[in-house]
């Protein structure tokens, strides 16, 4: 009977983390959509709320409470940004990026190092794969900060996807999401995690 009960307290308390993560992580890819606008979603991404990520080093509620979050953000996204049905595409795929990066990070929590190459590059190798037919549904077609168009030459644009995106995830993992680790770390906040 007590094995029973500690069994639902824990399922329940891994539904509880799931959810305040997947509401956090929607909250806050909101909010950096906001204020950095295409700098959060364009061919040069630097969404704050992925360093919430590091969240799958201490719980493996944080891999369907970060994938479900993502799910959330990208579709507040799409109708704010009025994508119409391309926009789900990043609904599904950004999504899937976020959640594989997850659950590479719970696979990695040993290896904090290697955990957080995992979202990068999911997100480097996914999100550039729709992101141009996302784009060019909005007119896009030319490089941030720049006059180069890649109009009809999706190759390229993935190609430059892959690098500008990777270079986003990585900064945003290694700049913000690796001390908000050493932090949750030190915090004990959740269970240990032994850092190498």
């Amino acid at each position: 009977m007590e094995k029973e009960s500690s069994m639902k307290m824990n399922k329940s308390r891994y539904i509880a983390q799931a959810g305040v993560i997947a509401a956090v992580y929607a909250v806050a890819s909101l909010i950096t959509m906001f204020f950095l606008q295409g700098l959060a979603w364009g061919p040069v991404q630097f969404r704050v709320s992925e360093a919430l990520v590091v969240l799958a080093f201490f719980t493996p509620a944080a891999i369907p409470g970060l994938g479900i979050g993502c799910v959330i953000a990208n579709t507040c996204a799409l109708f704010i940004t009025g994508a119409g049905v391309l926009g789900l595409l990043d609904v599904a795929f950004g999504s899937l990026a976020t959640f594989l990066g997850a659950l590479w990070c719970w696979h990695f929590r040993k290896r904090v190092g290697i955990g957080l190459m995992g979202p990068v590059v999911a997100n480097a190798l996914i999100v550039p794969a729709y992101l141009p037919i996302l784009l060019a549904g909005f007119g896009f077609y030319t490089i941030p900060f720049t006059s180069i168009s890649f109009e009809g030459m999706y190759v390229a644009m993935y190609l430059f996807g892959v690098v500008a995106v990777g270079i986003g995830e990585a900064l945003v993992l290694y700049v913000l999401g690796y001390p908000l680790f050493k932090a949750l770390h030190k915090a004990h906040i959740f269970q240990s995690t032994k850092a190498k």
